[in-house]
């Protein structure tokens, strides 16, 4: 019998299961801090704070989806990142929306929280991005997580700007423009996770 680290079956196995470990706990982390930045933003009158929370359950439906491919073939893991690319661009609309809503309705947001709040999810979006370091070349299934867990960090960073620049003018704007900064990361995202999942099914169709 040959050594399981020399059988390429095994050796995807092994693969398929770090991959599986790997996004559970990134799942679980994001449901979690959904649920606290979508009640500290509704509290706290924060677009930034939707936005990035809405960046966590998005990511979330990512990761589950994920999940449920990793042991299916390119052409699944495919249309799943084409369908994490479609999330991410309605959660851009909808945040441009939110933020349409709030310019006609100013409400000044609480910075304190906001400062508090994307602390903990750059603490949160941190642990995830490390441990999906080591997966962002091994498919276009991780790969396209990579990518969103990458944009968390940038967003969370914006939401700092807005908690210091809500304190220092004390006026909505900073907030609204992070906001708005946040949902264009989603729309540019979106763009090229699509692209990437239509050429990979391209791929696949010309290789049939």
């Amino acid at each position: 019998m040959s050594d399981c680290c020399n059988n390429t079956a095994c050796e995807i196995e092994k693969l398929r299961e770090r991959q599986y470990g790997t996004l559970k706990i990134v799942l679980a982390i994001n449901l979690v801090m959904f649920i606290v930045e979508l009640t500290a933003g509704i509290l706290a009158s924060s677009t930034a704070l939707l936005a990035d929370s809405l960046d966590m359950l998005g990511d979330a439906i990512v990761y589950a989806f994920s999940l449920y491919v990793v042991a299916k073939s390119v052409k699944w893991k495919a249309v799943s990142a084409l369908i994490k690319g479609t999330i991410m661009a309605l959660f851009g609309v909808f945040v441009l929306g939110q933020a349409i809503y709030k310019t006609l309705n100013p409400e000044t947001p609480v910075y304190e929280a906001i400062g508090l709040i994307g602390l903990l999810a750059f603490i949160a979006n941190g642990t995830c991005l490390y441990l999906l370091w080591k997966h962002r070349e091994e498919d276009i299934n991780m790969r396209s997580v990579w990518i969103c867990s990458r944009n968390d960090i940038i967003a969370n960073t914006s939401v700092f700007f807005a908690a210091f620049g809500v304190w220092l003018t004390d006026h909505q704007w900073p907030d609204i423009v992070i906001g708005l900064a946040i949902a264009l990361l989603f729309l540019r995202s979106a763009f090229y996770v699509i692209r990437d999942a239509q050429l990979t099914r391209s791929g696949q169709a010309s290789s049939n």
